[in-house]
């Protein structure tokens, strides 16, 4: 067998070659926590399980003051479940923003990742962590101190925000009576990495991340899916949609991206299951795929992150 021939391709993100090994080209390298000189935003890093070797990232804004609790923000980031890193310069760069900007304490979560661990291990991390932040007086100073749990925010872009969707069904379900200690306000998803069987207008044409590549790519992170209609990538199959734990979503789509579709028809189809909040959807012109975390200093993306600053603050 030949160390270079390619068993699964997902070029630009990854490759995995028959002989085992796997090759991700995004996340290379990683950064430390630090102080921004930009923002001034601290960053520090935490285990949540040494079992799973589950880690987080913290964000604490410049004016973070006890006396004033902050929104906490959870965070996941994207990469279609097999690439990328809380602790990326791309996401780390991203949530120092966000932290500022919105003037929250942010948690972004370093998930495991398929195809060495498969889905559903980062939903399960999502729940774990979520865990770890509701006995957050024991387990970090700066969630404890700082956070006001009381107005607690899901957010992530592309499977990340696949993971934020699930993870607010999952707690409108069990959260309640579970993990008391916290209280969901609101969900924002950039760019939500959705699918279905049937294509929706236009997502064959996409140059580099058509349908066929992300129905391959799920059925690769998920191998134990019946494929693009799991209701965990088809929200509109699935029944339990209408617990979706809160009373505000947001979500950004873009006009270039391949799953801009996904984004208005999980409007339409929350709305049907009778879930009873408001959903925004926002579509930003000439735009492609998570632009607002790819470049983040653009005239669109810095408006956008205003806007979720102030969807966080109810404003």
């Amino acid at each position: 067998m030949a160390a270079n021939e390619v068993l699964h391709d997902f070029f630009p993100l990854m490759r995995e070659y028959k002989d085992g090994r796997i090759e991700r080209y995004w996340a290379t390298e990683l950064v430390p926590p630090s102080l921004d000189a930009e923002t001034l935003t601290q960053s520090k890093d935490v285990v949540i399980s040494p079992e799973t070797d589950l880690s987080a990232r913290i964000f604490l804004p410049r004016d973070a003051d006890p006396a004033n609790k902050l929104p906490l923000l959870v965070y996941f980031h994207g990469g279609g479940f097999v690439v990328e890193s809380a602790f990326s310069p791309m996401y780390h760069n991203h949530l120092n923003q966000l932290a500022a900007e919105a003037n929250v304490v942010a948690v972004s979560v370093n998930y495991r990742l398929a195809p060495e661990y498969p889905l559903p291990a980062a939903y399960e991390d999502a729940w774990l962590a979520l865990e770890w932040i509701a006995s957050r007086s024991i387990n970090d100073e700066w969630i404890g101190k700082y956070a006001d749990l009381d107005r607690v925010y899901f957010g992530g872009d592309s499977a990340g925000g696949n993971i934020a969707s699930n993870l607010a069904v999952r707690f409108g379900g069990e959260g309640k009576d579970k993990l008391p200690e916290i209280n969901l306000v609101g969900v924002f998803l950039n760019c939500p990495f959705f699918c279905g069987v049937d294509p929706l207008e236009n997502e064959d044409k996409h140059e580099v991340f058509p349908k066929v590549y992300l129905d391959k790519i799920w059925k690769y992170a998920c191998p134990d899916t019946a494929g693009s209609d799991d209701p965990r990538v088809n929200p509109d199959k699935d029944p339990n949609l209408w617990r979706f734990g809160c009373e505000r979503i947001l979500i950004y789509v873009a006009e270039k991206d391949v799953l801009k579709g996904r984004g208005w028809l999980f409007k339409e189809t929350i709305m049907k299951r009778g879930w009873n909040g408001n959903i925004e959807v926002v579509e930003v012109e000439g735009e492609d795929h998570i632009f607002s975390v790819f470049f983040p200093k653009r005239e669109n993306s810095m408006a956008m992150l205003k806007k979720v600053a102030s969807f966080i603050n109810n404003e």
